[in-house]
């Protein structure tokens, strides 16, 4: 049994420790030692990183930590001697995150447990957000009052309770699990909080979380999945969201409190000029047809094709559709240029459409296809070739 040593003071950054065993596996080495601060994967939560200092002066990373049967594994780049005192230092910059994510989480759970009933299925401490999955329905206000109660809690600077309570001491306590225990329970309790079995390690007090900020939420298999980020995370968060509120104050010459109605106008403006160009692109594309079909009437059999950089989806298909009625040819539309490419719309309401299509892509590196009377998809040619095969099709 290894001694763990994150149950007795979970602030531990540095220890001394033997080596019992070290072991090649899988490509890296598995060492076993007399004692850890290194916290194993667990309860959602992912292994501590840091550093081995050995005997004569290598560091060697801790890539993760596995327990198994009370035994704490240390996966290790390089191997250790067996019987060697070694210097063990956590990424502890990376587990006091990790302790205020899961402090605050359970702060978080133990509300919507006690206000809604709910009770807290799934949980993951990412590297970047911590996700919460609970078993029923939150609306936006009841997650705006989780979180300010959760902060209230913050600022109450709440010692947590860390407790082994034997078997007749269990029955009398009120606590939230998501699995059945076996053994020892570990119970965590935020006095007036929460009360819920964990194994893994917390800050002191609640007022190391710092802020508890809520960041999203999505309906998830009949409940709800609730991202949250606490503390140095929430802090990064607000900067990034800080720096973008700017960018844009600053690009859309509008205040800051004023952005979300200034990006507001913004989208309605550029749908504004979207209609305006469709209605011209629609415009050009008739001046186009009456052009063909002006050619049609002296020649039709001769097939119509229009060659422009843009277009849009909507334009190209009426094209297709007018100027098949004009030919017993075909009718295409190609959007691109030469040293790009094209994208295509091809129809013919007396030709073989699909076999034209599968000769035109096998020709010029092309993929697309579709039902007849059109087909449309993308290749690459020069557009004076592209005509002249068409028209031998």
């Amino acid at each position: 049994m290894t001694e763990k040593l994150f149950y007795k003071d979970s602030y531990t950054k540095e220890f001394q420790a033997r080596v019992l065993s070290c072991t090649e596996y899988k490509g890296s080495y598995q060492a076993v030692l007399t004692r850890t601060a290194f916290f194993p994967e667990g309860g959602g939560q992912s292994a501590d990183t840091g550093f081995f200092y050995t005997e004569d002066g290598r560091e060697i990373p801790v890539t993760d930590v596995q327990e198994k049967d009370g035994i704490v594994f240390h996966y290790i780049t390089s191997p250790v001697k067996e019987g060697e005192e070694i210097k063990g230092k956590l990424d502890f910059e990376e587990r006091f995150s990790k302790m205020q994510q899961h402090t605050g989480e359970h702060i978080v759970s133990g509300l919507v447990n006690r206000h809604f009933g709910y009770h807290n299925v799934g949980f993951h401490l990412g590297a970047e957000e911590v996700t919460m999955d609970y078993d029923g329905v939150l609306t936006q206000e009841d997650l705006e009052q989780i979180e300010m109660e959760a902060n209230q809690a913050v600022a109450e600077n709440i010692p947590v309770v860390v407790l082994y309570p034997s078997e007749e001491e269990l029955k009398n306590i009120t606590y939230r699990s998501k699995i059945e225990i076996e053994g020892q329970v570990r119970i965590v309790q935020i006095p007036g909080y929460d009360s819920c079995a964990c194994c893994a390690p917390h800050v002191k007090e609640t007022g190391s979380i710092g802020l508890i900020k809520i960041v999203g939420a999505i309906h998830y298999k009949g409940g709800m999945r609730v991202s949250m980020l606490c503390g140095f995370r929430a802090l990064s968060d607000y900067r990034m969201k800080e720096r973008n509120v700017v960018k844009i104050s600053n690009l859309l010459s509008a205040k800051q409190e004023d952005t979300a109605q200034a990006v507001e106008r913004l989208g309605q403006e550029v749908n504004r000029q979207k209609e305006k160009i469709k209605n011209l692109q629609q415009r050009y594309v008739d001046l186009c047809l009456e052009e063909a079909g002006n050619q049609a009437k002296t020649d039709p059999g001769k097939s119509i094709f229009l060659f422009v950089e843009e277009l849009d989806a909507g334009a190209r298909r009426n094209f297709v559709n007018a100027a098949m009625d004009m030919t017993e040819g075909f009718a295409g539309v190609f959007v691109g240029n030469d040293e790009e490419g094209y994208q295509y719309v091809l129809g013919s309401r007396s030709r073989d459409i699909q076999d034209a299509g599968k000769k035109l892509n096998a020709r010029f590196q092309g993929k697309g296809g579709g039902r007849p009377p059109m087909i449309q998809g993308s290749l690459h040619g020069e557009e004076q070739a592209l005509k002249e095969f068409i028209l031998y099709l």
